[in-house]
């Protein structure tokens, strides 16, 4: 790997190459803080789909762009008078060393939970008037009820063993069912979000990131799906001509693959 001296260097690099396209590139010069917005979302996807797929070569170019994308805002915020790359950097530098008593100080911890529990608490003394403040808003909805799960985990609001988190799941859906029959679209809705968010709940006791287990499903029904696809059309056909025991077949074919 590189030595440091490399890396500030190739750092360094992308500051002044930044600082050009600011200058002279119409397009750069054009961007806000709020047009980039939505540009560094998908590249935060994007980095998500190599980390899922395992390919370490498309998360360097993906940690890339990702890296670009926050020495453009500090570009920005530079000219504005604001913040700049030094502030960004001793900003989370400031806020580690804060988080980190036990290592930056005399705090002693007997485990990863508890450095958890610490966390919070500090942010509580930072002035946070909700464990669940730093749960941003826009976040999908099933990170964020993850996200949520784990921050009450933090100050001690959790169940105690995982059968108790299944035994809350059967009774959401029992009662979901109820709602069911009784037609009514709102607590049928109602229902439907309390057993999502037992079943993320249990995923966290079994250790499961639900969304990546989610998409991992959503890639391994794509990759069956268009398997089906390309054999109705090796066959001449579209999968609207065929029955369902003809697509099950193929269906089973790709499982196999």
């Amino acid at each position: 790997m590189n030595a440091r001296q490399i890396q500030l260097q190739a750092f360094e690099r992308l500051l002044d190459i930044m600082d050009d396209l600011r200058e002279k590139c119409p397009w750069d010069k054009k961007q806000t803080l709020q047009t980039l917005r939505h540009l560094t979302i998908e590249e935060t996807y994007e980095l998500g789909d190599a980390i899922l797929d395992n390919d370490l070569n498309e998360v360097k170019k993906e940690l890339g762009d990702l890296l670009l994308h926050i020495v453009f805002y500090a570009k920005i915020g530079s000219e504005t008078n604001d913040f700049d790359i030094a502030d960004v950097c001793n900003e989370i530098c400031e806020k580690l060393i804060h988080r980190h008593p036990h290592i930056y100080s005399d705090t002693v911890v007997k485990d990863e939970e508890e450095v958890k529990q610490n966390w919070e608490k500090l942010k509580l003394k930072e002035g946070k008037k909700s464990v669940l403040q730093g749960v941003p808003r826009s976040l999908p909805a099933l990170v964020k009820a993850s996200r949520i799960q784990d921050k009450v985990k933090g100050v001690g609001f959790d169940w105690e063993e995982p059968h108790q988190v299944w035994d809350k799941v059967q009774e959401e859906l029992e009662e979901l069912q109820v709602e069911v029959k009784s037609g009514n679209p709102d607590k049928i809705e109602a229902e439907f979000g309390d057993v999502l968010f037992s079943m993320i709940n249990y995923a966290r006791f079994l250790k499961v990131n639900p969304e990546d287990a989610l998409e991992r499903t959503n890639k391994k029904f794509i990759k069956r799906f268009q398997y089906l696809e390309s054999k109705a059309g090796e066959l001449g056909k579209s999968l609207s001509d065929m029955t369902l025991a003809e697509m099950d077949v193929f269906w089973e074919e790709a499982k196999k693959l």
